[in-house]
This record gives structure tokens, sequence and C-alpha cells, in this order.
């Protein structure tokens, strides 16, 4: 097995500790999956960009999407892809948006970090509910931005 394999999925492993503790709604997972995607595809029209001489798509543009939750699919479209491999300077880029992103998520774990992560989450609920017209939509804002438990210290306070 790849190092990167087993990056993702201990990562995937970790998104889903992460819910299943109190630390993130369900919504943190889902973003990553949506991003990840989008890298993919943004790698794949790059691919094919660059097979026919065309338009590419910016390596900034990469760069930000891996950064921003999409480093996921980013390093499957390298992999699967054949695509960004060998450029050095834009492989190490790559990694250092990978290791900002991974410290991003560790601090949301920390005990500042899921406070704010907790308090935008509720002022984004907030926000959704009183702005959508249907009460089916309030159930699917609740269920993603719903954390599994008040905080992760919970369990001691009981």
């Amino acid at each position: 097995m790849k190092y990167h394999h087993i990056l993702l999925l201990a990562f995937g492993i970790f998104l889903v500790a992460s819910y299943f503790l109190g630390y993130t709604p369900v919504a943190f997972g889902v973003l990553f999956l949506i991003v990840s995607l989008k890298a993919y595809f943004l790698y794949a029209k790059d691919k094919a960009a660059a097979k026919v001489g065309s338009w590419r798509v910016p390596e900034n543009a990469l760069h930000v999407v891996a950064l921003l939750f999409g480093w996921p699919g980013a390093l499957i479209a390298q992999e699967r892809l054949r695509h960004k491999t060998k450029k050095q300077s834009f492989r190490v880029f790559f990694w250092l948006t990978v290791l900002v992103n991974l410290g991003g998520v560790a601090w949301l774990h920390s005990p500042q970090g899921n406070s704010l992560l907790r308090e935008g989450v509720h002022q984004f609920e907030n926000f959704a509910v009183s702005n959508l017209p249907h009460r089916v939509s309030d159930s699917t804002v609740l269920f993603f931005t719903d954390f599994r438990n008040k905080g992760p210290g919970d369990y001691a306070n009981k």
C-alpha cells in the first residue's frame, strides 16, 4: 500500500471519528468530499487541456482548491491521472497546502478552535433556518450542522 493510500484511509477514519466523538458535524466530512470531487475534476480538466494544448487550469487554482478541503481529491487525481507528479515545485507547494490544511483541522479539535467552529456553525444554522422557505430545508440544515453531543468533554460531565 502506498503512503498516500495510508494517509487517505487514516484521514477518512479521522473524519468519521471526529464526527462520532462530537468534534465536527456531518457537514465537515461532506465539505471535504464535495471539494475533493471538485479538485479531482479540475485536475482532469487540466490533464485533458495539457494533452490537446488548450487553456490550462492555473496551478494557483489547483493549490487553492487543495488548501480549501480538496487535497484528498487532488491526491487521488495526481495518482490516477498521473498528473502534476513530476514538477517538483508544484509537489512541494501541494504538500505544504496539505500540511496547512491538516494543521487547521487539528486546531479545530482544540478547545479554542472547536468553540469557534461550534459558534460559526450555530450562526450558519440560524441564518439558514431563518432564510429558507420550507421546514424540510430546516431539518436538512440541522441534520448536516448538528454535532453528536454538546462537546468533546461532555462524557466527563455526565
